[in-house]
């Protein structure tokens, strides 16, 4: 907000903006947009087909109605609204079900703020109705939601992609693989490296690209003392520094290290806080989800982020691209 005034309206309006966030990710963890994609329901027929309460049910749609993600006819028929076929449904060609989906996960973890600040440790965990295997596929698939638009800028915005093996550390949905790949040598290959149960997402995801052929899946932990798969002379490690403490960074940017060629590079692609830890925005906001998500984790500055990487072994760590979200992407490079 440009207005920094704060009236009782302003400060009441913030402190239940959780309620539309509630709706809209109950009706995803439901399937609810998904049951009305075919044709419009009544309340009735709307509560057996997401195996709800009808009650409960015909108040969730009255609220969506009211947000205007579903329509209501006179006879009381829900149907979807304007667009929402194409980002609330499985099918559509925009779909965020899963990144809303993991947001509700987030956010379960948000309502326990003042326990976390009060006791130090993150927030108690429990699945969602979709249980907990449901719950990784949202988190797996919110990353391909977020990465996907902006990956190949991103990657363009590196630098001509220079490489012959690229190694992506808990490559997730392998999306960044999937544009490295794109935007490389077309004789390179990628080895992705995540846990095992992640893999068959990622096999998905590389068939549908036509690039099976040109990637390893690897399963692991990247935290374990297992070393990862050797050989590349690029290492990408995309949006996880976040989720570590710096201890944990030092001991991933070593296993990095050993697994890279000599003269290899790491790209480190994640949130660059300046040095008073409040900008970027959105890095100081985020750095509140993982104290109430990770044991350890947060938002780093660069100073931070080059001294584990020299810590590591690396040399001449730059900041080589810039962003206000989590695109910012830290170069260095292995002596050899």
């Amino acid at each position: 907000m440009t207005n920094d005034t704060w009236t009782l309206d302003r400060v009441l309006e913030l402190s239940r903006a959780f309620m539309p966030a509630c709706v809209i990710q109950a009706a995803a963890e439901l399937d609810l947009f998904d049951a009305l994609a075919p044709a419009g329901k009544s309340a009735a027929d709307l509560a057996r087909a997401i195996d709800g309460d009808a009650r409960a049910t015909r108040v969730l749609a009255d609220a969506l109605t009211a947000m205007h993600l579903l329509r209501k006819s006179d006879a009381g028929e829900y149907s979807l609204a304007e667009g929402v076929l194409d980002v609330l449904t499985a099918g559509g060609s925009r779909c965020a079900l899963a990144m809303v989906r993991h947001q509700a996960n987030c956010l379960r973890g948000w309502a326990q703020l003042a326990q976390v600040v009060r006791g130090g440790r993150r927030a108690e965990k429990a699945p969602s109705v979709r249980g907990r295997a449901g719950d990784l596929e949202s988190f797996i698939e919110a990353m391909d939601v977020v990465s996907r638009g902006a990956a190949g800028a991103v990657v363009g915005r590196t630098g001509p992609p220079e490489f012959t093996h690229l190694l992506d550390v808990g490559g997730g949905p392998g999306t960044w693989t999937i544009a490295f790949l794109r935007a490389g040598p077309p004789d390179s290959r990628a080895t992705l490296f995540d846990r095992p149960d992640v893999l068959p997402i990622a096999e998905k995801h590389f068939r549908q690209a036509g690039l099976a052929d040109r990637v390893t899946l690897t399963g692991g932990n990247y935290n374990s003392d297992r070393p990862l798969p050797a050989g590349a002379d690029l290492a990408w490690v995309s949006a996880i520094t976040h989720q570590n403490s710096r201890h944990e960074n030092r001991s991933l940017f070593a296993k990095v290290f050993a697994a890279l060629e000599p003269g290899g590079r790491v790209l480190v692609r994640d949130t660059v806080m300046d040095e008073s830890r409040t900008s970027p925005a959105g890095g100081a906001m985020f750095a509140v989800n993982m104290l109430v998500n990770t044991p350890g984790g947060g938002t780093y500055t660069l100073s931070e982020l080059a001294e584990d990487l020299t810590g590591a072994g690396f040399v001449e760590p730059e900041l080589i691209c810039r962003d206000e979200g989590m695109s910012s992407v830290i170069q260095a490079r292995k002596p050899g």
